[in-house]
């Protein structure tokens, strides 16, 4: 065994949930770095050891040992310093799944530099803004749509000049990474003095998604990527040289929860597909073909799964799944467990943590749960007078501010004083979630409390009824929001897409209507049904029922 695991924790093995949420402990030194003490530590004690699996669309495939790794993040490294990058400095990432988003990464943590991951679908207006906010010092990018035009154009309108690098790509006015790194020393020596890291520093901001205002700057310390070993290691149940794929764009904290700092703590490789345009079938069949054994992705993913024909598919070498991100459907669970003989573990975390709350390996899936705190995180569900709730009320979701620092909450919001009092109060920070406890310990999630909708005395939470819209058989997407009405307060509208060959109609109308009722308690259907081609997310694909909301209360 040669995981570096047993470096940052007092034990690794335990025998039941209890014994984890009770024992598990951190442990670090003042001036740890991930870079350093992970990948390079790696390097030295088992060089060949694989990290990273990467392919694409296009007959490409690429595999880096540790000692590949680590010296192409020392190659990156010693590029970025010479362009005058140092300690503190803000670098934007916009690489899609490429391999060399991974160099970046390790070789800016080396540095101390702070990287900002952004997703390749980010419009001039987002990257201004980014860049405005963070005071971005440099960017590497993909070629992809507007992406270098925009980043040009905002350079312009700020009155600023970046460093640039795009991925093989040579374009007046930016330096082709790929030919640059390769003329650079392997070698990059550990920081020292006034440019030595700390792990209570600043190590990664990633903007939030923006589904209620414009998005904050998230604050991550170096220590946050221990944080997530208890994602990789007790609920993606990752395996010693076994390979790991999370289906999630680098843009988005999803990708370095499931492709990086908790998997490579923990001993096994990523596998990354590089995908021009998704497609469940072709992502099955790398999964086969790269004999990835843990997998995590969003409900959405499975969703698309499932509907393809996969008779014959060979998912012997899968051995453990999960799935973050939005509450899963018990149809979609159901059905992947039909074909795969898998149970879907559930988890739940935001931008400002790491996973939070888990189905971990312990514990059996429960259907609507997303699962059983992480020892990282002193949960409590407190009512609007901050007192805690009964087993079974509902209340919001809140951790304590224990003693000492918690290496899986964010240090802060960058130059927002004022967001982070309104979470962060009475000794707690509140996720601004609604949720329940049952009678065995399980969290049950309702929704976002601005979500929350209030009609005759009852609180429902778009979820359930969303999930229970998206069974009909003509529904392709849906959002489920409150609706102003005089008697009732709220009513239940949903706002839906329909799949292709189907059209509005009163019939179609009451037939959802009728088995929203079926399916869920009564109360719950939707009262109004507005059917629509599109329906308003943010860049990372959250429905803004915000965006809803407001335009109903124009009409």
């Amino acid at each position: 065994m040669t995981s570096v695991i047993g470096d940052f924790v007092e034990r690794v093995d335990f025998d039941s949930y209890e014994d984890f949420f009770e024992n598990f402990k951190l442990t670090y030194n003042d001036d740890y770095n991930f870079g350093f003490d992970v990948v390079d530590k790696y390097a030295e004690i088992d060089p060949e050891k694989i990290a990273l699996i990467w392919t694409n669309d296009h007959d490409e495939n690429h595999t880096f040992t540790f000692k590949e790794m680590k010296e192409y993040s020392n190659k990156a490294a010693n590029l970025f310093k010479s362009l005058g990058i140092k300690k503190g400095d803000c670098v934007m990432l916009t690489l899609k799944n490429r391999y060399e988003f991974w160099f970046c990464m390790v070789a800016l943590h080396k540095i101390g530099a702070i990287p900002i991951p952004g997703t390749h679908m980010l419009k001039l207006h987002d990257i201004d803004f980014r860049i405005k906010e963070a005071n971005v010092k440099m960017v590497v990018s993909v070629e992809e749509d507007t992406l270098l035009p925009d980043y040009e154009a905002a350079e312009e309108s700020l009155g600023i000049s970046l460093k640039k690098l795009a991925i093989e790509t040579d374009r007046d006015g930016w330096i082709n990474f790929n030919e640059a790194i390769e003329k650079e020393s392997p070698v990059f020596e550990r920081p020292t003095g006034e440019d030595k890291t700390y792990a209570e520093e600043i190590f990664l901001i990633y903007f939030t998604s923006g589904t209620s205002g414009l998005p904050k700057m998230v604050s991550h310390k170096h220590t946050y990527s221990l944080g997530h070993i208890p994602t990789a290691k007790y609920w993606h149940n990752v395996v010693e040289d076994g390979i790991h794929h999370t289906a999630a764009d680098t843009g988005w904290g999803k990708a370095v929860w499931g492709n990086l700092y908790g998997q490579w703590i923990a001993g096994t490789s990523v596998f990354i597909y590089d995908y021009d345009r998704f497609n469940g079938i072709k992502l099955l069949e790398k999964i086969i073909e790269n004999k990835v054994d843990t997998f995590c992705a969003p409900p959405t993913i499975y969703r698309f799964i499932i509907k393809e024909n996969i008779d014959g598919y060979d998912l012997s070498n899968l051995k453990y799944v999960t799935t973050a991100g939005e509450p899963l459907p018990p149809e979609v669970s159901e059905r992947f467990y039909d074909i795969s003989g898998l149970r879907i573990k559930e988890g739940f975390g935001q931008t400002e943590t790491t996973l939070s709350i888990g189905t971990f390996i312990w514990l059996d899936a429960k259907v609507g749960s997303i699962g059983k705190p992480s020892p990282l995180f002193d949960l409590h569900l407190l009512d609007e007078n901050h007192n805690k709730v009964e087993i079974g009320d509902e209340g919001e979701l809140c951790f304590k501010m224990n003693d000492g620092p918690n290496p899986g909450l964010f240090k802060d919001y960058v130059n927002d004083e004022e967001k982070y009092k309104k979470q962060i109060h009475h000794g707690y920070y509140h996720c601004g979630d609604t949720a329940w406890v049952d009678e065995d310990g399980y969290v049950h999630f309702v929704g976002r409390n601005d979500d929350i909708i209030k009609s005759s005395g009852y609180r429902i939470g778009p979820y359930e009824v969303e999930s229970a819209v998206l069974s009909h058989e003509a529904v392709s997407n849906c959002a489920i929001t409150a609706y102003p009405d005089e008697v009732r307060g709220q009513i239940v509208k949903a706002t839906i897409i329909l799949q292709p060959g189907f059209e509005p109609s009163e019939q179609l109308t009451k037939d959802i209507q009728n088995h929203v009722k079926r399916v869920t308690a009564p109360y719950k259907y939707p009262r109004m049904i507005e059917y629509t081609d599109e329906i308003p997310e943010t860049i990372s694909g959250k429905i803004r029922r915000v965006e809803i909301r407001e335009n109903d209360n124009k009409n």
